[in-house]
Formats: structure tokens, C-alpha cells, sequence
């Protein structure tokens, strides 16, 4: 697919596997951490758009359906050298129409927040990202018998209920693809699965994501629980700033040294109440 010209000698297409090296170049010129592998996992779950010129990738846009009323889309980028010429806004027009009507999340800088006002988008919420070599954190008691563990596969129907209660939006995919590259623990009473939590590979260490619990206690058992085999290590988490988990981070190792903001256009997905997502996936797939 070729869209009309965005500019002088610059069109958009679809985005396909062989785009990545470009892609993940890119990614590099604006200091982003993602390895090909991450660029790899987010393409084969979503679809996107570049924007060429004489050849060369200069752009890219992905979203990502996650069922027929929701939706989350991430990875604009526009090479530092052909910003400022309408190609990030001609992008996202792409992503947007591949969406429809669909409520979309997205996570943008401060700068970028008043660009995707003018598409529709809301405010409604902080990230904050933390990161840093994870300390050594002892265990979190639970009350009522309740325990983390690592996973089992017969636990995946389980996760993907959570998940989607959790955010309000279909993660069935999302949940099956991350099990099969991440660790993942759950959190267990009586043979009951209510909260989870994900560690895999990303960028420069690894990232814990999504971290789905009932409550503050919950979510701090689920992080203290990947300090045993992973302290010392380089990790990253971001999480929603009404949480309150950022001050127990801070003193797990996990400084905070970025902020979002959480935008949604055609709504906003439903809340559970009982079970909520303290940490997303990534920015990108939300």
C-alpha cells in the first residue's frame, strides 16, 4: 500500500518484517532502548506504516487491535533530520484510519501531548518510569494464605481474564505472546489466581510488565518476588502515577527518571475496581 506524498520524494507504506534493521535504527537516532527483538515482537503482534525517501526508512507508526473496541498504538518516529515536516502527523493519520472508531490508548512525552490533543486525544493519566540495578527486597507477607509462585501454562486462561479485567480491553494475544519469551509469577489463595506479573528481556536489561494485582501489597509482593534471581540486575517498570507504587520502587533500586502521559481518544476502557494494572506492558502496546 502507498499513501499520497507526505513531501518532496516522501510516500508511506505499510511496515514489514524486512523494515526492522531501518526501524531499529531509527530508534537509536532518538536514544530509544529497543533492540531488534523488541522492534520484531511488537510488528508480529500489531501492524504500522514507514515513511520512505528515495528508499530510506525515515519514519514509523504501529498500533495494535486488541479486540473490536479497543486499541493502543506507539513507535512514531521520525528520523531527527526530517522532523518538523509533517511526516509524524501523516503517521499517525495512517495508524488512526487502521483503528477506526476504536478506543485508543497511547503514551506521549509532555512535548508531544498538545500534537495528539489536536487528533482527538485526552489526558488521563501520569507514567512514570523507573529504572536501575534492582536491589535485594524481602519477601512481602500476604495476608490469608496468599502466595506468589511462578506460573504454569494451564495458568494463561487465568492471566488473560485478569489482563482484561484489568485494563478493560481484549489481551488474550498480548498475554499468549508474552508467556512464550517471559517469566512469568502469579499471585495465588486457595488455588485462586488474582494478580501476575511478567519479566522478559527488553532494551538494555529487562522490564517487568504487565503487572496486574488487587492492591498496593499485591503489586509490591509481585516486584519482590523477581528480586531473588534478578537483583543486581539492570530492570525497567512503568507504572501508572496514581498507583502509589513509585516511592516503594525508589527504594527497591528503581529510580524514577521519565514522565508520560496517558491519552485516550473515543473513550476510555472500562474499570474493574476489584483488579488493576499497576505497570504496563511497554509504552507502546500500553
Amino acid at each position: 500500500m502507498t499513501s499520497p506524498t507526505v513531501g518532496a520524494a516522501v510516500t508511506c507504506r505499510r511496515m514489514h518484517e524486512g523494515d526492522i534493521p531501518a526501524a531499529h535504527a531509527l530508534s537509536q537516532a532518538v536514544r530509544w532502548p529497543h533492540r531488534p527483538e523488541d522492534w520484531q515482537f511488537v510488528l508480529r503482534l500489531g501492524s504500522g506504516f514507514v515513511a520512505e525517501q528515495d528508499g530510506a526508512v525515515i519514519g514509523t507508526g504501529l498500533c495494535w487491535k486488541q479486540g473490536e473496541r479497543h486499541a493502543s498504538l506507539g513507535m512514531i518516529i521520525v528520523s531527527p533530520d526530517h522532523q518538523g515536516k509533517g511526516i509524524g502527523g501523516r503517521l499517525m493519520q495512517l495508524v488512526l484510519e487502521e483503528l477506526g472508531t476504536r478506543c485508543t490508548l497511547l503514551n506521549a512525552t509532555p512535548a508531544g501531548q498538545p500534537l495528539y490533543e489536536r487528533l482527538g486525544f485526552k489526558a488521563i493519566g501520569t507514567l512514570c518510569q523507573h529504572q536501575g540495578t534492582l536491589a535485594s527486597i524481602p519477601p512481602v507477607a500476604l495476608e490469608g494464605g496468599a502466595r506468589v509462585r511462578p506460573a504454569r501454562a494451564e495458568d494463561i486462561p487465568a492471566l488473560i481474564v485478569l489482563a482484561n479485567r484489568a485494563t478493560g480491553m481484549e489481551r488474550d494475544a498480548l498475554v499468549r505472546a508474552l508467556a512464550e519469551v517471559a517469566e512469568v509469577a502469579v499471585l495465588e489463595r486457595d488455588g485462586t489466581l488474582f494478580g501476575f506479573s511478567i519479566m522478559r528481556r527488553f532494551g538494555r536489561g529487562h522490564v517487568i510488565g504487565p503487572l496486574v494485582a488487587p492492591d498496593l501489597e499485591g503489586a509490591k509482593a509481585l516486584v519482590a518476588h523477581w528480586s531473588v534471581p534478578y537483583a543486581g540486575t539492570f530492570v525497567r517498570i512503568d507504572i501508572n502515577g496514581a498507583t502509589g507504587l513509585g516511592a516503594w520502587l525508589e527504594q527497591a533500586g528503581l529510580s524514577q527518571v521519565d514522565t508520560g502521559v496517558i491519552m485516550a481518544r473515543n473513550g476510555v476502557p472500562p474499570e474493574d475496581g476489584a483488579v488493576r494494572q499497576f505497570a504496563i506492558i511497554n509504552q507502546a502496546l500500553c
